[in-house]
């Protein structure tokens, strides 16, 4: 079955964590950061281990520690970061992975593929940058 794309609650913290991030200009631990998205640390930590391997943000232990920029934020789309958490979003016709309709029509008219491609551009299109 074909996935339509949806803003799960981990993509929404990725996404806004790296605003955070970028905006603070320095090292923020996930504690703050949680506390300014009124979020659980453990699912943001959980969230921000993702961000790390994908290359994204660097982390740092210790007291003073905490996360920070690895990229410019001019580099980084927010598609970068929905897809370093969810995984590729494809563009597919059918919503069910149908090759033929057995209605002999989509009853969809495309709309499924038309909303998917609008989410996917604007995700491409808008650079972390521009919520900084």
């Amino acid at each position: 079955m074909s996935k339509v794309v949806t803003l799960s609650e981990a993509a929404s913290l990725a996404i806004h964590a790296m605003v955070i991030i970028g905006r603070s200009g320095n090292t923020i631990n996930a504690q703050l950061m949680a506390q300014r998205m009124h979020s659980s640390r453990n699912h943001l930590a959980k969230v921000m281990q993702r961000l790390v391997k994908g290359g994204f943000v660097k982390s740092a232990r210790g007291p003073s520690g905490g996360f920070v920029l690895n990229k410019s934020a001019n580099e980084i789309s927010l598609l970068d970061i929905y897809e370093c958490i969810e995984g590729p979003i494809e563009l597919l016709e059918c919503p069910v992975g149908n090759k033929i309709c057995p209605m002999g029509s989509c009853l969809m008219e495309g709309t499924i593929h038309e909303a998917t491609y609008l989410i996917k551009d604007y995700f491409a299109r808008k650079k972390l940058s521009d919520f900084l």
